[in-house]
């Protein structure tokens, strides 16, 4: 297939190289000269005129909404472009219901897998928009991913790499205070790093824990109970308090059970607390326990 490609960096550089490798015609364009494209394109316009099916991979929102600009003029009607770039919601959203306005298809489709997993084709690609558009190219998106997964509507599966990110952005910024703390107190790093794999949190997938009490909203009877989770993590801010360690992340933990306490959840599982902020988000992500199950399989 002829398709354009816009934004040849780290990740939309080996995405666009994977799609050549398995034969479709690239046309190329990024700001600076890409050596090992066979189609080579001056501008965002160029690349596209004449492609049922255009990539981007840009830096930000900014840059997404300068090519838009540059394609609406140059795409026909029933075209497809997916934003494979992490974007606002609110800006996709736009850029979609312009061009919708000319029969051209936008769908949101941020990429998850590191410069290693674009090179290897290992590679999560989040997909929001009109499912028949997702379908249709569905076969192209995986000469990139090995994981497209249709998230929903437009912006939807940009709200899932932004959750997935700062998911990740979180647990890092827990896992360095836990790691300083525990090498402070006087263990050897790797020996630490073992330990912590084979407890309960580190023998599963991290999401994947999800499924056994917060989704399915099941804290009774306890696994762990609150009264022992928070003297745990009173115990563990009291070796930091002594070894000089701060732990930010570590402290919102504590003070979140201690409120749970205060609400009387004393023998209720621990992860009861995470209720509280469904309570200030007014939202509750319930999902049936066979539904759970089926995905998990996947």
């Amino acid at each position: 297939m002829k398709l354009a490609f816009i934004g040849l960096g780290t990740m939309g550089g080996a995405m666009a190289a994977n799609l050549q490798a398995a034969g479709h015609e690239v046309r190329a364009h990024d700001l600076r000269r890409v050596e090992g494209f066979n189609h080579w394109c001056s501008s965002a316009a160029e690349a596209a005129r004449g492609c049922e099916l255009v990539f981007t991979s840009l830096p930000g929102p900014d840059d997404v909404d300068k090519v838009a600009a540059e394609l609406k003029p140059a795409l026909r009607a029933g075209a497809a472009w997916f934003d494979l770039s992490t974007n606002s919601p609110a800006r996709i959203r736009r850029v979609h219901a312009d061009f919708q306005s000319k029969g051209i298809h936008v769908l949101d489709a941020p990429v998850s897998g590191g410069a290693s997993g674009a090179k290897s084709g290992r590679l999560a690609i989040w997909v929001g928009g009109d499912r028949a558009t997702y379908e249709k190219h569905l076969e192209v998106l995986r000469a990139m991913g090995d994981q497209p997964f249709y998230v929903g509507p437009i912006g939807a599966a940009t709200v899932a790499k932004l959750a997935h990110n700062i998911a990740s952005f979180s647990v890092h910024a827990a896992l360095a205070e836990i790691f300083t703390l525990g090498v402070k107190a006087g263990v050897e790093p790797l020996a630490l790093f073992r330990a912590l794999r084979q407890g309960a949190t580190g023998r599963k997938r991290t999401f994947d824990r999800l499924a056994e009490h917060f989704l399915v909203g099941k804290y009774d009877p306890a696994s762990f109970s609150l009264r022992l989770a928070h003297k745990d993590a009173t115990l563990a801010l009291e070796l930091a308090k002594e070894l000089g360690v701060p732990m930010q992340i570590g402290r919102i933990a504590h003070d979140e059970l201690s409120r749970a306490l205060e609400r009387g959840w004393i023998d209720r599982d621990f992860r009861a607390a995470m209720t509280l902020q469904e309570e200030r988000a007014g939202v509750s992500p319930r999902i049936p326990a066979q539904a759970l199950q089926d995905a998990l399989k996947e």
